[in-house]
This record gives C-alpha cells, sequence and structure tokens, in this order.
C-alpha cells in the first residue's frame, strides 16, 4: 500500500514552499539553465519533462552537481528525436531500461559564470520488477509523473520539479523525511523490494552516502527479504557497495549490511569477521577492528578517496577466521591469515565482478599488510627495505596507509611506539631512494647485456641470471658494471660446473 502519510497536497508550486525550498529549487534552476531549454523542446514536441529524483534530492541537500536526472511521458525513441539535434553526444547504452544519455555544455556566463559541461539522463516513465528466475529488470512505460513517482525507490528519491512550469511535486512527503534525514519508501518496502531487491543495497548505500537512517519497517523488510537480493547481477551488486564504500560513513552501511543479513549474500567474509569469544580466549573484535581500519584508512587520504585503499582496509582481516587457532597457553593466534585472506579477496572481487587490475592490488596490499610487524624498533636491513620496496612497487604509499591504519590499540604507548618506527621505516625508504633509485629496482644488466657478456642467446639462462643480479641487488644495492659482470662471470662458472 502507499505510504500513510498522505497530509499535504501532491502539488505544490514554488511560491508556495517555505524560504529554504524556494532557495533550494532556484539554485537547482540555476545551475541548471538548460532545463528551460531542453523542456520547451519536450513541450514544442507534445511531451512533459521534469526533473527528479536525485537532482531534486541533491539540490535541497545543496551538493548538486552537473549529473542531472529527467523523467518524460515521451518514448526513448521520441527521446531520441529530440535531444539529437540539441545535445553535443548522445549515447543509448541505457536504452532498454528507457533511458537516453547526453552531454550538452552551457554557454560562457550561463552556468557558474562560464562553459560547464552537463551528464543528463532522461528517463520515461515507467515501472520495473523481477520475476524469481531473471537477474534483469522488466521495464514497464508508465503515463503520469505520480505513477513514475510511485515506482521510486525512497520517498526522498520521489520528489520532482517540473518543467517548465517549475511545480514542486511531493505526493509522498519526500522533502519531510529529507529533513528529517530517514529513508522511508513511497510505498510498502516489502512491494518496493519485491520490485527491485538492489533497492535493500542501494538502502545502506544512502546511508554511508548522505547519512541518513533507516526507517524500521524499511529494515524489517530488508531483514525478512536479504535472500531475495541473490537475483540481482554481480555487476549491479559491486557497483552499489563502490558507492557505499565511497561514501563519507562507510562504516554505518556496512553495519546495516551486516545487521540486516544482506552481507551473508554480498560480501560474507564480513559478517564472518564477527568470531565468537570467550573468557578463555580473548582476542581483539576482528569486525569491529575492521570497520576502526577502514575509518583510519580514510582519514589518511590524500586528493580523490581510493577504493583500492577502502577494499584493503576492511577486507584487510578475511583469512583470520579460517586460521584461528587455539594454543595451548590460552593465546589465540591467525598464522599465515595474510596469504589466506588475499586468497579470499581474490575469489570474492572476482566473482563481484572486479577488474583484474583491481583484484590484483586489493589482493597484494592484504597480502602485504604484516609485513611491516617484523620491522621491530628498526632492526631491518637495509636488504629487507629494499625488498619491502620492490614487492609493494606502486601500491607503496596505500602500504603504508594500511599499516598506519592497522594499529588500533588502545594502549598509547604501543600506539606511539608502532607510529615512530613506521616513521623511522618510512625515512629510510626515502634515504635509500634519494641513494639508489628505489623506485625502479633492477639488476645492474639488463637482457642484452647479460646474452653478450655470456654468448648466449635467448633462453631460460637469461632469465636465471637476470633474477641472480637482481638478488645481489636487493641485497647490496648497486653494485656497478664492472662487480656486475665479475659477479654474473662467477656465477655462470658455477652454473657450468667450470
Amino acid at each position: 500500500m502507499p505510504n500513510d502519510r498522505k497530509d499535504t497536497p501532491p502539488r505544490q508550486t514554488a511560491a508556495g514552499l517555505g524560504q529554504v525550498q524556494r532557495r533550494a529549487v532556484s539554485e537547482l534552476l540555476r545551475v541548471s539553465p538548460l532545463a528551460d531549454d531542453l523542456a520547451s523542446r519536450f513541450q514544442q514536441a507534445g511531451f512533459s519533462l521534469a526533473l527528479v529524483g536525485g537532482s531534486v534530492r541533491d539540490a535541497l541537500l545543496g551538493r548538486l552537481g552537473n549529473d542531472l536526472d529527467f523523467t518524460t511521458d515521451a518514448r526513448p525513441e521520441d527521446v531520441l528525436r529530440i535531444v539529437r539535434p540539441w545535445a553535443d553526444a548522445v549515447w543509448e547504452v541505457g536504452i532498454a531500461f528507457g533511458t537516453v544519455g547526453c552531454r550538452k555544455t552551457a554557454p560562457a556566463g550561463a552556468a557558474d559564470g562560464g562553459p560547464k559541461d552537463f551528464l543528463l539522463e532522461i528517463t520515461t516513465y515507467r515501472s520495473e520488477a523481477y520475476d524469481r528466475t531473471s537477474r534483469k529488470p522488466e521495464v514497464v512505460y508508465g503515463d503520469s509523473l505520480e505513477e513514475d513517482l510511485l515506482r521510486r525507490d525512497f520517498t526522498v528519491n520521489a520528489m520532482a520539479v517540473a518543467l517548465p512550469q517549475k511545480d514542486f511535486i511531493d505526493p509522498h512527503r519526500g522533502l519531510a523525511d529529507l529533513a528529517e534525514r530517514v529513508l522511508r519508501t513511497p510505498g510498502t518496502p516489502e512491494e518496493s523490494f519485491s520490485d527491485d531487491p538492489l533497492r535493500m543495497l542501494r538502502a545502506a548505500r544512502f546511508a554511508a552516502q548522505l547519512d541518513f537512517t533507516v526507517a524500521e519497517p524499511v529494515r524489517d523488510a530488508m531483514t525478512d527479504m536479504a535472500d531475495r537480493i541473490d537475483i540481482v547481477s554481480a555487476e549491479r551488486l559491486r557497483d552499489e557497495l563502490n558507492k557505499l564504500l565511497l561514501g563519507d560513513h562507510p562504516r554505518k552501511g556496512i553495519t546495516l549490511l551486516v545487521d540486516s543479513g544482506l552481507a551473508e549474500h554480498v560480501l560474507p567474509e564480513v559478517p564472518a569477521l564477527r568470531l565468537e569469544r570467550d573468557e578463555h580466549h580473548r582476542h581483539k573484535d576482528v569486525y569491529e577492528h575492521s570497520l576502526t581500519v577502514l575509518e583510519q584508512a580514510i582519514a589518511l587520504e590524500t586528493g580523490e578517496r581510493d577504493l583500492v585503499l577502502r577494499l584493503a582496509a576492511l577486507l584487510h582481516d578475511i583469512g583470520k577466521p579460517r586460521t584461528r587457532r587455539f594454543e595451548n597457553d590460552g593465546r589465540v593466534s591467525f598464522h599465515h591469515h595474510e596469504v589466506v585472506g588475499a586468497k579470499m579477496v581474490k575469489q570474492r572481487m572476482t566473482k563481484l565482478k572486479y577488474p583484474n587490475e583491481m583484484i590484483k592490488d586489493v589482493a597484494r596490499l592484504v597480502e602485504l599488510h604484516l609485513r611491516f610487524h617484523g620491522y621491530g624498533t628498526g632492526e631491518w636491513t637495509d636488504s629487507a627495505v629494499r625488498r619491502y620496496v620492490r614487492d609493494a612497487g606502486p601500491l607503496l604509499d596505500r602500504l603504508h596507509k594500511l599499516t598506519r591504519s592497522d594499529c588500533t590499540t588502545r594502549n598509547r604507548r604501543k600506539a606511539l611506539a608502532l607510529s615512530q618506527a613506521y616513521d623511522g621505516l618510512e625515512q629510510r625508504i626515502e634515504q635509500l631512494k634519494e641513494q639508489e633509485e628505489l623506485d625502479a629496482i633492477r639488476p645492474d644488466l639488463n637482457g642484452n647485456e647479460i646474452m653478450e657478456i655470456l654468448g648466449i642467446g635467448p633462453g631460460p639462462e637469461v632469465g636465471e641470471a637476470y633474477r641472480h643480479l637482481l638478488e645481489l641487488r636487493l641485497e647490496n644495492g648497486p653494485m656497478g658494471r664492472e662487480d656486475a659482470i665479475a659477479a654474473l662471470k662467477e656465477w655462470w662458472a658455477a652454473q657450468s660446473g667450470e
């Protein structure tokens, strides 16, 4: 049944809004000057157009970007006919779901004082639902804006500004829910999540992005219907999970996924971190520790938000449940959990269809996250430091942040000692970089030189010689050409039995 809070009229003109709301709608229209131009073209063709969903929500929150969402009664073929002569570029990637995308540059002076590119998505009024055997929604076009808003995921996304008359349309009290920062569904949560189970994951994503709470009926439906998420494709799950992790409050979203049972279907390695503890075998709460590491890693980010770092921080200890052992002295051990965890990361991220390079990077960070703990108070030789840098490669900066974030002890003296030790390691890395071009560690002789000196052609012996010289480089630092030649000849003589 529809949302039962129907005490406000469905249509309200801009003049009837409060001052804050009027400013928000005015700002939305100010930063999207092309909206009226586009709407007039639809009107001339006999169709309606409205800004809708996230664009209206974000304008009211003061966070509108240059991605704008519109809805219309025009069918996709009509939308294409209208926008092709007008837009700078048009794409049809989402046309099977009723969406036409385009790019339009606003002229100088019309948008924030200068030219600005806008990315627009124009979607035909629609409703969509899954059946029990399909991973793709069946799209059915609708005939009215109110019908389109009813099928939206949450009330805060079920508001629109009809153009060009600029009516503010809010049939489900999305504005009130936006003010309360709460997620409710326009209809019943059960109907909404049955239509598209991905909306359950979107609830957690919006909680993480916008710092919203989720209404109790919505949470209950997420828990009761968690297994329905299995029908959604891995790509859609991955994309929502990424948005959740890149939000301002990912802990909030992850906690909701775990508490509702959704994580068991999407990222089961995370709820598995909630290991049982008893008074005889005490160890750190691995689940809470992982969320804290994630937050601490985010605090160390510089520049853009780093999905690879955030995934590694969340998943760095997922090998612990499989490697937990209760020792005779009462301690709990997790030997080689970083190696096991790296393999688990590869398996889970592959199932979620992540790019191969990202899978490789996250798994490598998980594999290396414990390496520093052998450093002690500076006992590593220069050779060990070189190997640390070599093994991290381009991930070294992320490994620094992950390793520092992994310290969640409440013992201030221990935390300070670990921080100082890592400061010392970073200083040694910088010193060696200045001396040895540490970022590009390679043997003192290349493959062509090896073949020329030994008088051999391409083959496995060249690779073996190369690896031998690389080990010498890591162990001793730069050797110089003459010393490298002598070492190569000595190794070759030993191989040849001379």
